[in-house]
């Protein structure tokens, strides 16, 4: 089938290279030139594991073009929207001009039959908005959410755990015949991931959004409920790791998301809790979500406090201290450094007056771009040569793997701070390193 996708930052280029790779004929429309050239020539504008292979094959072969002219279109039965949501500068109501913005550009190349898709992630009450602005062309709307994990995006994409379909309905709330043809439509699409058996939800516009805002509210929520017991272990001397682990066993509640540290980051949990919360207020039920701004001030907190541990191992004053951070992303396998604890607390110790160096595998590009008073490493071994502390703020599987006594000789101070609670204290302090991480005596 021949398909378009709309927008080709990372939810779009992933899309649209996995569509591909299932055999169908894809179109990528972006507005920005150096992204397209990026794509064009094979490399992903960003990291992400299996990307680049996707994107070469499938431009080899023929079945992924990229553009910037929302013409080439034309002929494209389905069109995917995957454009970026972001919070509105000073509010928290996400900003959905790219979604109108690309709904405007398809609605002249729609025929009767086309069926778009929306993935992005809105506020509930969009969709049927841009339902009604698509009436006159005879398109018909789907909201389908994505679930896509940074770092996992291609095999989140090929093998969903879920697929939603948000509906169009009648007043009585049965699917209406475009509908129904539409999701037929969509089905052919993901025919091969519906064929392993892939779980699918179908139902209303309002469910369908609500969706992707509502797991993201509750991964948030269990993050910080641990690292508000990390607070309260750090009050008592009771060991938040140990906590999660018993509690984690009970299969109501699970051990996965209840690992203390620093908190959640990147483009989606804080922004889309935000918006949640926005447009709860909006629709006249803000009290169902006051529970939220907890949840953000938590893992605000998260942050400050382990500025105050760096503080604390540097004798009380961070002045003169030379700290190394160990990551910049907000989590490993990514350059993703959108609101990324690691770099939250980078800053707030140069603030307080510390040399800080950062490192990252893969985001030290994007810091640099965006936080060019801090000084940065390419290379671990060099971040924390003659450091009097070393902080680990993004669990990349080459810092968790670290040898103490290597690093040993490398220090002026043997203070390692834990951001994320993986490094084994024993270890450390058995090598002579003060081992400090949030929630543990």
């Amino acid at each position: 089938m021949r398909i378009s996708v709309i927008g080709c930052g990372y939810l779009g280029a992933v899309h649209a290279a996995a569509m591909a790779s299932l055999g169908h004929e894809v179109v990528g429309i972006d507005v920005d030139q150096a992204k397209i050239d990026s794509l064009r020539a094979g490399r992903a504008p960003f990291y992400e594991p299996g990307l680049p292979e996707l994107l070469l094959e499938a431009g080899a072969s023929g079945g992924l073009t990229f553009g910037t002219d929302i013409a080439a279109v034309a002929g494209a039965r389905v069109h995917f929207v995957c454009v970026g949501t972001p919070q509105m500068k000073g509010e928290f109501r996400a900003d959905l001009s790219y979604v109108d913005a690309s709904i405007a550009a398809l609605v002249p190349h729609l025929q009767p039959g086309d069926v778009v898709v929306g993935k992005s992630t809105v506020p509930v009450g969009t969709a049927e908005r841009l339902a009604v602005e698509l009436e006159p062309t005879g398109a018909t709307l789907i909201w389908n959410p994505e679930f896509l994990r940074e770092g996992f995006a291609v095999e989140d994409t090929l093998h969903p755990d879920r697929f939603v379909y948000g509906l169009p309905t009648d007043d009585a709330g049965v699917v209406t015949p475009a509908g129904d043809a539409a999701r037929t439509l969509l089905d052919e699409v993901y025919a091969t991931p519906l064929a392993d058996d892939t779980p699918q939800v179908l139902t209303d516009y309002a469910t369908a959004q609500l969706v992707k805002v509502a797991a993201n509210s509750f991964l948030a929520t269990k993050i910080s409920f641990i690292n508000a017991m990390a607070e309260l272990c750090e009050a008592t001397g009771a060991d938040v790791t140990q906590l999660a682990d018993a509690i984690g066993y009970d299969v109501r509640i699970g051990r996965r998301f209840l690992n203390a540290g620093l908190g959640f980051g990147g483009g989606c949990l804080p922004k889309d809790i935000r918006a949640f919360m926005a447009r709860a207020g909006e629709l006249g039920v803000d009290q169902a979500l006051t529970f939220l701004r907890e949840v953000d001030s938590i893992n605000g907190r998260r942050r400050e406090r382990m500025v105050d541990l760096a503080r604390e191992v540097c004798g009380g004053s961070l002045v003169g201290k030379r700290v190394a951070v160990l990551g910049a992303t907000f989590k490993p396998n990514s350059d993703d450094i959108r609101d990324s604890p690691a770099l939250a607390v980078a800053l707030g110790l140069e603030k307080q007056g510390a040399h800080v160096v950062v490192t990252d595998p893969q985001g030290l590009e994007n810091a640099r771009q965006a936080w060019p008073e801090l000084h940065y490493a390419d290379d671990v071994l060099d971040a924390v040569r003659d450091a009097d502390a070393v902080l680990l703020g993004t669990e990349w599987s080459q810092y968790r793997e670290l040898e103490p006594d290597v690093l040993g000789g490398l220090v002026a101070g043997k203070h390692m701070l834990d951001g994320r609670n993986v490094l084994d204290p024993v270890q450390w302090r058995a090598a002579g390193w003060t081992y400090r991480a949030l929630g543990r005596p």
